[in-house]
Order: structure tokens, then C-alpha cells, then sequence
């Protein structure tokens, strides 16, 4: 049974790092990294927020018809409203699929420091939202999101291939493979 692999977590995290390898690994595999698909809209540098709230429906229109092909969709993407969540959900309900959800999470000084690394088209974005403090709410807000049940991988002193390992280790145990 294909899944929608989620893997939420905050900006810096190693979403769509993790993401992308997972597709490379397990071919047919959608990496659909919404954050891509941003930069397809005019005028999103001036909008961020309000583009991807155009963009998540189209992700999840393209999830639904890639797992309805019977191909897991993996899916990086920072949730911390359970509404979107059901929304991510149901799309994989409605093709016959499994929903899996994975957090990434390290502290937030080690998310700050990755962000501030990187070169990631989006940043410019997440320094008009705030930058660090705009992480740190982020934060702030997974935490609030978290449930027991939710599966958490810390990522924190990982590098990029340990963090794959405890994905793979993580989705060993959840249903669809």
C-alpha cells in the first residue's frame, strides 16, 4: 500500500534534505517538496505565507493522483495546525493510502545555526517572517502540536545519512511496508 510520508518539522531541520534521499533511494518515489512549487507562483517573494496557503491544495491534488498510481509520495513540510494535518491525511485517504507522519526536531539554537548554513531559495522569506525568533515560534508552535503518539526523530548531532537511518528505522514500524 503506497504511503504519504510527512516529514514535518521546523525551518533548518533537514526536511528536504531527508526527503530527497528518500526518493532517490526508493525509485517511483515523489519527492514533493511544496517549497518548490512556491517558486512557481508569481509574486510569492512578496507573499510567502499567502502563497503556500495556495499551494498546499495543489501538493495535496498531486499527492492524492501520484498515490492513487500506487507510488509513495514523500512530503516535507512544516505543520503545526492538526486541521492541516487532516487535510494531509485525508488526501492519502481518498487514494487508498497510508498517512505517516514523521517530526524532525533538534533544538532550536541547532536549527538557527543549520538555517543560517544553508542556501535555500526560501530564506529571504523566513528573515522577512523573523529569522531566528520567527524559528523559535516555530518552535514554539511544534511543541504545542506534538502528541504523545507523534513520532519525533531527533535530529540534533545527527549528520544528513543518520538522519535518513532513523527515518528508515522510524517508518520500519508503520503500516504500508
Amino acid at each position: 500500500m503506497p504511503r504519504l510520508i510527512h516529514l514535518n518539522g521546523p525551518t533548518g531541520v533537514g526536511k528536504s534534505t531527508t526527503a530527497a534521499r528518500y526518493a532517490t533511494d526508493h525509485p517511483r518515489t515523489l519527492d514533493l517538496d511544496a517549497d518548490q512549487i512556491v517558486r512557481l507562483v508569481g509574486g510569492w517573494q512578496d507573499d510567502f505565507p499567502g502563497t503556500v496557503a495556495l499551494v498546499r491544495p495543489l501538493a495535496l491534488a498531486m499527492a492524492r493522483t501520484h498515490l492513487s498510481c500506487g507510488h509513495d509520495v514523500v512530503m516535507p513540510q512544516l505543520v503545526t495546525d492538526r486541521g492541516q494535518r487532516a487535510r494531509f491525511a485525508d488526501a492519502a485517504a481518498q487514494a487508498g493510502a497510508d498517512y505517516v507522519e514523521v517530526v524532525l526536531l533538534a533544538p532550536p539554537e541547532t536549527t538557527i545555526g543549520r538555517f543560517r548554513r544553508r542556501g535555500h531559495h526560501l530564506d529571504h522569506a523566513v528573515e522577512a517572517l523573523g529569522g531566528a525568533a520567527a524559528i523559535r515560534r516555530i518552535h514554539d508552535r511544534l511543541a504545542a502540536y506534538l502528541t504523545p503518539d507523534s513520532t519525533v526523530i531527533d535530529t540534533a548531532g545527527h549528520d544528513p545519512e543518520q538522519t535518513y537511518e532513523a527515518l528508515i528505522a522510524a517508518l520500519s514500524g508503520h503500516p504500508g511496508r
